[in-house]
């Protein structure tokens, strides 16, 4: 679920310059970039935090404007609340905002005109500041559609054609940054050294992961440390597992002393309360895993439970063998252990003649 809301917006490669926030795009020979092997799709960009404004609401937004090859990298039809993921036709140009700065607005899209209309407040590029002057650059923009990425995007971006950003911005040719898609095929990692190799020093060159370094480096540990809680809360519900057979035990005592007499061995006598034991366990992993599956089965095909704020998105449920293999050996080693040592403590309290 990470890799999806982050990698379709945050392109598999993006190239930036050493040098400053922007850079000229002659500087780039895109005819070359599309020849790199792997490559699979290029969209210049521009980012810039400008104002919106709709009605009597003002918000503060990062706009980012791209070429129209950007929403087949993005997956943005697959991203859209409402509206369509049109940046150009031929009505004219269009923004993509995300759901909540649109909500934040009070605006919405209608479904008759098509679009909505906002007004985008750009600073003015290396204007003086002087008393009175207005210090921004006013366009109205037409919105298309309403996109669902993550929090992030949802609150902040409003998506333009470059050409429209380059005019309320008055950047010429030039851009802040190079989004490139990776072929499914291709290693990002690799590519990007290839990139690096020919861009040399005056650029800087990022993979997805390490844009979002702490995300997936969080999402990773996550898991981990969600195995080293429950295996804690499984030492002390084995507690449990501990009270019924010293209480099984206690109450069959006399019943093992005859058993002795009548010549059982010590293996006899220790494999009836550890089978015992390892019973009690298994019925309880048995139960587990059925329920377990059952849940995470029931979620995936019926998606009664959905994330909060996500336009009734299910919350995501992934099936994974070797997860559940990893959990069930832990668990039965700990059963095991939990059966064998105090079983075996006991017999040899109570009964110091046998040896094991």
């Amino acid at each position: 679920m990470i890799e999806k809301l982050y990698s379709d917006f945050d392109t598999d490669i993006t190239i930036r310059s050493n040098a400053g926030k922007t850079f000229s795009e002659n500087q780039l020979d895109f005819s070359a970039l599309w020849q790199v092997d792997g490559v699979k799709n290029v969209s210049r960009a521009i980012e810039e935090v400008v104002v919106l404004k709709h009605e009597k609401k003002w918000v503060n937004a990062s706009l980012v404007g791209v070429d129209s090859s950007f929403l087949t990298i993005s997956r943005m039809a697959e991203h859209m609340v409402d509206g369509k993921p049109v940046l150009t036709d031929k009505s004219g140009e269009f923004g993509i905002l995300g759901a909540t700065l649109l909500d934040k607005l009070g605006g919405f899209i209608p479904e008759k005109m098509g679009y909505e209309q906002v007004i985008l407040y750009a600073p003015k590029r290396d204007s003086k500041v002087r008393l009175g002057a207005n210090p921004f650059h006013t366009s109205i923009v037409n919105v298309s559609g309403r996109m669902n990425f993550n929090r992030e995007v949802n609150a902040e971006k409003i998506v333009l054609p470059i050409h429209l950003a380059k005019e309320v911005l008055n950047y010429n040719d030039a851009i802040t940054a190079v989004y490139i898609d990776v072929a499914s095929d291709a290693s990002n990692e690799e590519v990007k050294q290839i990139l690096r190799a020919k861009l040399g020093t005056d650029f800087d060159v990022k993979t997805n992961y390490e844009k979002n370094e702490l995300i997936y480096k969080t999402s990773k540990s996550e898991k981990v440390i969600v195995l080293i809680i429950l295996v804690f809360i499984f030492i002390l519900a084995a507690f449990n597992l501990i009270a019924s057979l010293t209480m099984l035990f206690v109450e069959k005592k006399e019943n093992v002393q005859t058993m002795i007499g009548f010549g059982a061995d010590q293996q006899m006598v220790f494999k009836i309360f550890f089978i015992e034991g390892i019973l009690i366990a298994g019925k309880g992993i048995l139960i587990g895993l059925l329920l377990g599956y059952g849940i995470c089965l029931t979620q995936v095909y019926g998606g009664y439970l959905t994330m909060p704020n996500s336009g009734g998105e299910p919350f995501p449920v992934k099936l994974s063998f070797n997860d559940g293999l990893l959990i069930v050996s832990l668990v039965s080693l700990l059963s095991f252990l939990f059966s064998y040592l105090p079983v075996r403590y006991l017999l040899k309290k109570n009964f110091g003649h046998l040896h094991y």
